[in-house]
């Protein structure tokens, strides 16, 4: 999945099968201030394939969170708005924050080899964790892969009928990276950017092995709990989603009609420490304020987090997107994807312009590649309005 910040949200769920309701319900607003054309991207949203949303924003004008669409495609009803909804690969922001607590505190070095930590796998003494932080080791993810030749390489299975069957199968962390391993590298340690689920369970287990705890016992005890974090949940195999929420569906092709399945109940064992975090708008919304304010790191080892990766925009956990300098600048953050659910996370460098979001996925044919493309546009223009507070057709926000 060589894509990355805003671009490999809607790629990553149309390629894996985990791609994006048509009735609408009006915003909820916190604060009483015009936000009608945020408002109107986010019809046009759901217009485009999305079941539903949800967002959380915080700029000049303050405090808004607005939805649309429904919370369920059968029964309707108002989308939650603050719901809990699975967060996916967010769980990568969470993960690295608490590596570098670790290293903060002198177990460990961003430049250790991951061998001497886990040796068990026999890795290449070249990886580090500072590449495993950032994706450039090279390791192939256990989710599968996309080549620039236009060629996949499956990996485990994470949407279609073969996900939808065996959606409360157990994975355990080795298991996954066993099974990355069995496949050639993308690359050499360090020479290029391919973003992979396998690094971050490697880091799960780097951090069980250095604290002698679960990575998601971490993780709880150093953020979740200091920040008040109370709706945020850390599932490990349980399949369901706490209430209130709205759910998510998996669209696939089957004997040649198009199939919606509700995909809310799963087991994310899958997922782990690169993906399984559940959580809200306002609890991401306050873990990336504390954590960009400085509360979870010192100031040497939030510039090393926040410090892009010349070809990818990715930092040690962070996701980013320009919105030129006239909106804010470099966003950083993460988005995430799982079977059902896309989410957002994103502040601007200087904090004063944040946003979180869940949209859960709709009846979306994955066969049409033109319907695909309308509901990543119909994205793009929900985040352009909120960084820019305006629609810029002619100047789409890109990663660099």
């Amino acid at each position: 999945m060589v894509r990355t910040g805003w671009q490999r949200v809607g790629s990553v769920l149309a390629g894996a099968g985990m791609v994006l309701g048509l009735l609408s319900a009006p915003a909820q607003a916190e604060v009483e201030v015009d936000r009608g054309e945020l408002q109107r991207a986010l019809d046009e949203l759901v217009a485009s394939g999305t079941a539903g949303a949800q967002i959380r924003v915080h700029d000049a004008r303050g405090d808004w969170v607005g939805t649309a669409g429904v919370r369920d495609l059968e029964h309707g009803g108002r989308v939650p708005a603050n719901g809990s909804f699975r967060a996916g690969s967010i769980t990568k922001t969470f993960v690295s924050t608490v590596v570098l607590q670790l290293v903060g505190e002198g177990r460990l070095m961003l430049d250790d080899p991951i061998a001497e930590h886990l040796p068990q796998f026999g890795l290449d003494p070249r990886i580090t964790v500072r590449m495993l932080l950032q994706h450039t080791s090279g390791l192939f993810s256990y989710t599968g892969e996309s080549f620039p030749d236009g060629h996949t390489e499956p990996g485990i299975p994470t949407g279609g009928p073969e996900f939808v069957a065996h959606r409360y199968r157990q994975y355990s962390p080795p298991e996954l990276i066993e099974f990355a391993l069995s496949k050639p590298p993308r690359f050499a340690p360090g020479g290029g950017w391919s973003y992979s689920n396998t690094n971050y369970q490697l880091l799960g287990m780097l951090i069980e092995k250095l604290t002698g705890t679960p990575w998601s016992f971490q993780v709880e005890h150093r953020i979740l709990l200091p920040l008040g974090l109370r709706d945020t949940v850390l599932p490990g195999s349980a399949t369901e989603v706490p209430d209130p929420h709205a759910q998510g569906y998996l669209a696939y092709p089957e004997a040649g009609e198009l199939k919606t399945v509700d995909i809310t109940s799963h087991n994310p064992s899958w997922g782990g420490a690169a993906g399984e975090i559940i959580s809200t708008t306002a609890d991401l919304d306050r873990f990336l304020g504390a954590l960009f304010a400085g509360a979870l790191l010192p100031s040497g080892l939030l510039a090393e987090m926040r410090a892009p990766h010349p070809d990818s925009g990715y930092g040690l956990g962070l996701e980013s997107f320009d919105a030129g300098a006239e909106c804010g600048g470099r966003y950083q953050g993460h988005s995430g994807g799982v079977a059902g659910y896309q989410s957002l996370l994103f502040s601007s460098a200087d904090g004063s312009t944040h946003f979180s979001a869940s949209m859960t996925t709709g009846a979306l044919d994955p066969r049409d590649p033109g319907a695909i493309d309308r509901n990543i546009a119909a994205r793009d223009k929900v985040v352009e309005i909120v960084a820019c507070g305006t629609d810029l057709p002619d100047q789409r926000i890109s990663t660099p």
